[in-house]
């Protein structure tokens, strides 16, 4: 067995196989070394702070492929010059290798506008600022709707939820400042309730009850009666009735003076105006007066002190009796008036019998 192992032809056989394997070996190198490029190395040019496309312009030239990549938009840099490049400068690569550029875009991305209409200003202000929009000029438009956001503006003209613009774009609002008060209401009689619809809103009022004569609802139908009528003033707001015939108002006069006795109420101006004025009832403190008890009092002083005879007459009546009284009778009128009266007043008279009563009980 061994002799045969060892035999020219088996010998033959081993060194045509390792021929064959080394050749293909060299041959698998020396293509890898055909499709890479091995050893061909081109260094990569600076064009940082370059625009793109003088940038790409020069990696065209020194054979290498590019990729171009915007960055967030930094206000610093011009718009699309070349921030960043990979591999970095001066770095050697193959021929046909891809680098990557790293780009300034011309604005802001673009974001989508949200839904903020006829949504309060605060939470629409608040909602826009989240998103990167920034709020320029606000404009107050009359409106029922009072502080609600009504229109969004760029650059002059309306833009509507979900439209793009650049992030940190400046817009303008138009926010409601409630409805005009005393407006003149229009006149739609003669017009197809159509017409009357867009008079009625243009003037910021509402279109309220349309009631057609046939019970349809026909478009074209004439306004032969309003309410309120033309001329009168409303707040902005307020709803206008309407009443819509395929007849001219001319033919509809009993109809229209029907509606006149119902909504047309006639006041009477002659009667004056009832004015009403306002009372004070302020309180009386003149009644009560406590201090009248002392005014009776007062004659205390005087009684006394002018009527003390009353001890002199007890006294001389047990010294002698009737002899006496006699003189002071006559000496008590040349002294004083008020002792005459006394005197009179013991012949005849109920006077005296007051007068006494009276000293008695101001003496006790």
């Amino acid at each position: 067995m061994l002799k045969s192992l060892f035999s020219w032809k088996v010998l033959l056989n081993l060194v045509v196989a390792i021929g064959v394997f080394v050749g293909l070996v060299w041959l698998t190198f020396r293509w890898l070394e055909y499709h890479t490029n091995h050893g061909q190395e081109i260094p990569v040019p600076n064009v940082v702070n370059k625009s793109v496309h003088d940038a790409v312009k020069i990696l065209d030239d020194t054979g290498l492929e590019y990729e171009v990549d915007s960055a967030t938009y930094d206000p610093k840099y011009r718009p699309f010059q070349v921030l960043q490049i990979y591999p970095a400068p001066g770095s050697r690569v193959k021929d046909g290798r891809t680098v990557r550029l790293k780009v300034n875009p011309r604005t802001w991305a673009q974001i989508a506008v949200p839904d903020v209409i006829n949504k309060y200003s605060g939470l629409a202000f608040q909602r826009l600022d989240q998103v990167g929009l920034k709020i320029g000029d606000t404009i107050y438009e009359p409106s029922i709707q009072k502080d609600a956001l009504l229109r969004i503006l760029y650059k002059g003209n309306a833009v509507n939820p979900g439209a793009r613009l650049p992030r940190f774009s400046v817009i303008d609002v138009v926010v409601g400042s409630g409805p005009m008060r005393n407006i003149s209401i229009p006149n739609v009689v003669g017009l197809s309730v159509k017409e009357a619809r867009a008079v009625i809103t243009k003037s910021m009022f509402e279109v309220g009850l349309v009631e057609h004569e046939d019970g349809g609802k026909d478009e074209s139908d004439i306004i032969y009666y309003q309410d309120p009528s033309s001329g009168d003033v409303r707040d902005q707001g307020m709803q206008i009735d309407l009443w819509a015939s395929k007849k001219t108002p001319a033919e509809l006069r009993a109809k229209i003076e029907q509606l006149n006795s119902i909504y047309r109420m006639k006041v009477d101006t002659s009667l004056p105006p009832v004015r009403y004025e306002e009372v004070h009832n302020e309180p009386n403190y003149d009644a009560p007066v406590i201090p009248a008890a002392p005014r009776r009092e007062t004659p205390k002083p005087e009684v006394p002190k002018t009527e003390t005879p009353k001890p002199q007459t007890t006294t001389p009546k047990p010294a002698t009796g009737s002899g006496t009284e006699k003189p002071k009778a006559s000496t008590t009128p040349s002294s004083t008036g008020s002792t005459a009266k006394p005197a009179a007043s013991t012949t005849t008279g109920q006077q005296p019998a007051q007068k006494p009563k009276a000293k008695k009980v101001v003496v006790e």
